[in-house]
């Protein structure tokens, strides 16, 4: 299937030497990137500083197979046992890829920030972009909520807590909401700093979380208490309504079995990060696709060896179910103390820099619409710091938004499922708009191309998100529905009542375009005159 997919050779070495001299605040003209970045109508605001595999990295810590395939895991487990780990992560897997091999393609034509949203503007209509939006928004914050709640708990109270001398049972909730500030405040002020130094947090998050799962998977190998038993990855077993389970009773294995994929798409999700960051990235055109796929497929391979590893080491499929959240502290229970601190606190770190790179993806996405004027206050949140070359307000504002949905008590729950839900949503619309405007208004491929492939693979996506965000609305997550349908009810009030489709324009399309190059030439003059 995917055979036909190929990258054009083009030249980017005058590109990158000319962007390197702009960084150093020289008047040149602009390069490659910059270029099809003025083609699409918009002034390059952002410092363009990231790698391909910086790009690759982003994403990549925010899949985070340490965060998500470890708070996720009991979800997968207690729905059909080892079936749920030894195939169901997979058949996620495979969905998950196809819908970013689509996602790739568009990334590719148009590489911009705020990507989805702009995609399901100039495919779909301006409608379709407004709404693509708020939906992708509203599941980036809850995204940097769902995973610093999860640096809290279980991180910090299972692993960090005790090392510190600190009892977890005694914990408040007050001392849960001053540790989830503290730490997405130094999160939105690393961001603040500039991309530069993210960059290299979020680069070595990558390499992290490379080691830390193959310690972790070999230690855990190493001190298993038995034989290790490899039918249990294939053996189906109904744990809806176990005590210690996640899911209510059902006699649905079809059900049973489709609930249990909530842990691939709770955690092979966050990779429109690379889509977000395009307008900080090298070579856009080529390494946005690249980072995309390659943090999809790496995060699949290795999630899928750690979490096989979880289901063999367990003491029995029963227990692990039981144990709720508590699983993971039961596996590392055999393990030295010293290997178990050690890992405990490498966890915790790739957690925090998951974090990190979430709110960077969140801010970049609120940037983008604000500049179109989207978003209540959009002329403040647009603003660039002329110095870090940061959208300042926006990281802090997401850092708001991220605080205060830690607030409600259930947060865990209802956010790691709305997230998942949300963004998967988000992904599926400028997937299907553009499987029907391919040919017809979109006829510009980037380099990145699917070729024949195309069309089916874009109809696999759109079927394939489709499940996904089918799952995480299941119960005991039905108020992740009861908010999707909220969700859409006040924006086409918005919409329609209220009168924005005749304010919001979208992004420059048409003649718009050639109208911005001279206000676009100011932007750019303005902030090298400032630095």
């Amino acid at each position: 299937m995917f055979q036909q997919v190929h990258f054009h050779k083009v030249s980017f070495n005058t590109g990158k030497r000319i962007i390197m001299k702009r960084d150093q605040h020289a008047a040149t003209p602009p390069g490659e990137d910059e270029k099809l970045l003025h083609s699409m109508g918009y002034a390059q605001e952002l410092s363009r500083r990231m790698s391909g595999f910086s790009n690759f990295a982003i994403s990549f810590s925010i899949i985070c197979i340490l965060a998500g395939g470890i708070t996720a895991f009991p979800a997968g487990l207690s729905a059909g046992g080892g079936a749920s780990i030894g195939i169901g992560w997979p058949v996620g897997a495979l969905f998950a890829s196809i819908v970013a091999a689509a996602m790739a393609q568009i990334a590719s034509s148009y590489p911009t920030a705020g990507g989805l949203y702009h995609w399901s503007s100039i495919l779909g209509g301006k409608g379709l972009g407004w709404v693509t939006a708020w939906i992708n928004l509203l599941g980036l914050i809850f995204v940097v909520a769902s995973v610093n709640f999860g640096v809290y708990d279980p991180f910090f109270k299972t692993l960090i807590a005790p090392l510190l001398g600190i009892n977890p049972e005694q914990l408040t909730w007050t001392e849960q909401t001053l540790f989830l500030a503290g730490i997405t405040i130094s999160q939105a002020w690393l961001n603040h700093l500039g991309i530069k130094i993210t960059t290299r947090l979020t680069d070595m998050s990558g390499y992290l979380i490379f080691v830390i799962a193959v310690v972790l998977t070999v230690a855990l190998l190493a001190y298993a208490p038995g034989p290790l038993d490899f039918s249990r990855l294939f053996t189906f077993s109904n744990f809806s309504g176990a005590d210690g389970g996640t899911w209510p009773k059902t006699d649905s294995s079809l059900l049973v079995f489709l609930s249990g994929l909530l842990l691939t798409v709770y955690t092979l999700t966050g990779y429109d990060a690379s889509a977000h960051t395009s307008e900080e990235t090298h070579q856009a055109a080529h390494n946005v696709p690249k980072g995309i796929l390659r943090s999809v497929l790496w995060s699949a391979l290795f999630g899928y060896i750690l979490i096989c590893t979880f289901v063999l080491v367990l003491p029995s499929m029963q227990a692990g179910v039981k144990a709720g959240m508590g699983f993971f502290d039961l596996l590392l229970g055999s393990l030295p103390p010293l290997l178990k601190a050690v890992l405990g606190i490498g966890i915790f770190l790739v957690n925090y820099l998951c974090g990190l790179a979430c709110l960077t993806s969140t801010s970049r996405m609120m940037y983008a619409f604000a500049r179109d004027g989207g978003l209540p206050f959009s002329h403040q949140l647009k603003q660039v710091h002329p110095v870090h070359r940061t959208p300042g307000l926006a990281i802090w504002v997401s850092a708001t938004l991220a605080i205060v949905a830690t607030l409600y008590g259930d947060a865990f729950t209802v956010l790691s499922a709305g997230s998942a839900v949300f963004l998967y949503i988000s992904y599926i619309i400028p997937v299907t708009a553009g499987m029907f405007a391919e040919g017809k208004t979109w006829t510009h491929k980037g380099p990145f191309s699917l070729g024949a492939a195309s069309k089916p693979i874009a109809l696999l996506a759109t079927l394939g998100g489709a499940i996904l965000a089918f799952v995480g609305m299941q119960p005991p997550n039905q108020k992740v529905l009861y908010l999707t349908v909220a969700l859409l009810l006040v924006l086409l009030f918005f919409w329609f009542v209220l009168g924005v489709r005749k304010q919001f324009k979208g992004p420059p399309i048409g003649e718009r375009i050639q109208k911005h190059q001279a206000h676009i030439r100011e932007i750019e003059s303005a902030l090298d005159k400032t630095a």
